[in-house]
């Protein structure tokens, strides 16, 4: 034991110096942001990009606003088109050896985002040795490097000239081998690609462990968790793991997950961090607890714009540099980074919740919502509701998606899918508070909904079959990072949705007539 206490004293010490790396960005943000946009730049200048754009004669960020057009990954996939191809010095200097593959939750389309030497190293792999350094800083008595982290990721294909796969998967196949060493499943085990088979067998390794992190999208850890429960007649999870601390979780809004969470791991000492961590980059970490937003990471490769999202909804794509951003306002991000992406318009909404440091919030997604009758639906508007009704009505909900309802030309309603957990004592009342609380925080809504007008009462069906799953199932989108689309603007997945559920009402009559 007293090895063990030594080794984690090493690593948080180890870990807990790079605090001074992270305040030099804190203390001089925009200067850091020019040096980074400077850096970018120059390192760029003989690509094929760069002479596309003038790069050698970029030297300032106005200038670079005149050369350099936003764009979206549609408008930037034939330079990727050419680096998967084989090209060298396209968008990046060298040869690309990785590409992350996202779903890509505002298209169908899979997106192949390069993932250079740069981006890997000084993005990703930094950004996650400065997580764990907040984390020490908040938390200087923990046992972390005492057991071992439990990590969920995707799977990674290996083609003729380089490899793909889902982020989690290409960081978890590049670690050095310190981090492997304190880490479950296997290698093997973690890219396995069929998802029941690979949750069985992380199941039975971890349970083997004294497991003090887990890292993973909150939808597929839950999964996970219970399918762990099952195996091991274990009460709860605390009853297995004592000493696990550290649940480190991105991509989604954690709310309308964490009382489950909660009811799994019930231990007081369990801390949960959140990070913006996307196959286009690490962006930001949490930094204090309680949270109070996620501290931008200005000195990782990307240099950042943000569109008011006013603005934007007018298509004006009149982007601003760091020192021009304001509170509490809503804004589309764009990034150059190390990684090639030029302008490129993630699809994110954030805002800034403080300026000195700066940190953020992510909002909601620039295509993720519901505005098919004018009522802008955002995500944060629907996941707010969600939480405060599960609170009011004691439920827990695993999944939700919602869609608009076409009634005739000029009116209609939004049909919402939750699969629950827990269901509340009634559905009706627990329809009618999401109902309220989007009111409350959404005028285009309320506006809508005045006198059933324009929008009717929302409609609930329930998910009781796993559809959710089947559908990620049919779509290639099990594990990793994937997860349902929160909000669409079409029927598309509503309308999939559907179909699946009637196969398994169809299948309850054939049993009856039986």
């Amino acid at each position: 034991m007293a090895n063990f206490s030594v080794k984690n004293s090493i690593l948080s010490l180890l870990m807990q110096k790079r605090i001074k790396n992270i305040d030099k960005f804190i203390n001089k943000p925009v200067e850091c942001q020019i040096d980074i946009f400077s850096y970018l730049i120059k390192k760029a200048e003989k690509t094929t990009f760069g002479k596309d754009h003038n790069f050698k004669k970029i030297t300032d960020y106005n200038c670079f606003k005149k050369e350099v057009p936003i764009r979206t990954y549609e408008e930037l996939e034939p330079y990727i088109a050419r680096i998967r191809k084989g090209e060298h010095d396209i968008l990046w200097p060298g040869k690309v050896k990785r590409f992350a593959k996202s779903s890509g939750t505002t298209n169908n389309k899979s997106k192949f985002i390069p993932i250079t030497d740069e981006c890997l190293y000084d993005c990703h792999f930094k950004a996650g040795k400065d997580m764990l350094s907040l984390y020490e800083n908040n938390f200087p008595k923990n046992d972390l490097y005492n057991g071992k982290g439990l990590m969920l990721g995707g799977s990674i294909s290996e083609k003729s000239k380089f490899k793909e796969g889902d982020l989690s998967a290409i960081l978890i196949n590049e670690f050095p081998y310190w981090v492997s060493y304190h880490r479950v499943p296997d290698l093997e085990t973690a890219l396995m690609k069929e998802w029941d088979e690979k949750l069985n067998k992380i199941a039975h390794q971890a349970m083997q462990e004294n497991i003090t992190s887990l890292t993973g999208v909150p939808s597929w850890m839950l999964i996970l968790l219970k399918r762990i429960l099952v195996i091991s007649k274990a009460k709860n999870i605390s009853e297995l793991w004592p000493n696990l601390e550290l649940y480190m979780h991105g991509g989604v809004n954690f709310d309308p997950y964490k009382k489950q969470f909660q009811n799994l791991i019930p231990n007081k000492k369990m801390n949960y961090l959140e990070n913006y961590n996307a196959s286009e980059g690490f962006f930001a970490i949490q930094d204090k607890n309680p949270s109070e937003g996620m501290l931008l990471l200005l000195d990782y490769g990307i240099f950042y714009e943000f569109i008011d999202m006013d603005q934007y909804k007018k298509g004006i794509l009149d982007a601003v540099d760091l020192k021009e951003v304001e509170l509490n306002k809503k804004y589309a991000v764009v990034i150059s980074t190390n990684a090639g992406l030029w302008r490129y318009l993630i699809g994110d909404i954030v805002e800034f919740t403080n300026l000195t440091p700066y940190r953020i919030i992510v909002s909601g997604r620039t295509k993720s919502c519901i505005n098919a009758f004018g009522e802008e639906l955002m995500v944060h508007n629907s996941d707010n509701a969600i939480k405060n009704a599960c609170k009011k009505y004691n439920c827990l909900i695993n999944e939700y998606t919602a869609a608009p309802i076409f009634i005739d030309n000029k009116s209609g309603g939004h049909q919402w899918f939750i699969e629950f957990v827990k269901k509340p004592i009634s559905l009706d009342l627990f329809m009618q508070e999401v109902d309220t609380q989007i009111k409350k925080i959404n005028s285009d809504y309320e506006a809508k909904r005045t006198n059933n007008l324009i929008l009717k009462f929302p409609e609930l069906i329930t998910i009781e079959n796993n559809e959710f799953y089947l559908w990620l199932k049919e779509n290639q989108r099990l594990g990793g990072q994937n997860k349902i689309p929160r909000l669409s603007n079409d029927r598309k997945i509503a309308d999939r949705i559907l179909d699946i559920r009637k196969k398994f009402s169809t299948k309850i009559r054939q049993n009856k007539n039986n």
